[in-house]
């Protein structure tokens, strides 16, 4: 059994993750992540990127931006 974890955006709490049954389901604990409280993910990280998204908007991102830098 998975222990719920703490999910943060550019180091602020966002919520936490709870294993439920087959997927995980997002439980937010500030604003602007209310917006996807109790939805269910296939995957932890698919939670992460989805408060991510939100919490870019924060930071003046633009929607849909990378998250990180890429090289090649």
């Amino acid at each position: 059994m998975l222990e719920p974890f703490v999910v943060e955006v550019w180091g602020r709490p966002a919520g936490i993750v709870i294993k439920e049954g087959d997927s995980f389901r997002f439980h937010a604990v500030a604003h602007p992540f209310f917006e996807i409280d109790g939805t269910e993910y296939n995957t932890p990280g698919h939670a992460r990127l989805a408060a991510a998204r939100l919490g870019n908007d924060d930071h003046g991102a633009t929607p849909g931006a990378s998250f990180g830098k890429a090289r090649h």
